[in-house]
């Protein structure tokens, strides 16, 4: 299923109040691989999960790292940053 995302842009919510935005590059049993990811920290700012992604759907991702290795036990969900849905 993971193999259907390679070369998209995802966005993968995690346990942590992180979310990681990025094209996905390759993955393991242990690791996930994103190129121009963000890799946000839901602490530093007031916005919710849900309206960050939104905002970055509408405007584009804001890349702040080339490459980000995530951990898979630490992932709740993935998806297509396409099929992220705001109503």
């Amino acid at each position: 299923m993971v193999e259907e995302l390679i070369g998209q842009k995802v966005v993968i919510d995690l346990k942590s109040p992180y979310v990681c935005l990025g094209t996905l590059l390759s993955f393991n049993d242990r690791l996930l691989e994103l190129k121009n990811a963000d890799v946000h920290d839901l602490r530093d700012t007031q916005t919710s999960r849900e309206n960050y992604i939104a905002e970055s759907v509408a405007s584009g991702i804001k890349r702040n790292r080339k490459r980000a290795w995530v951990v898979s036990a630490e992932i709740v969900a993935i998806a297509r940053l396409d099929d992220f849905v705001d109503e």
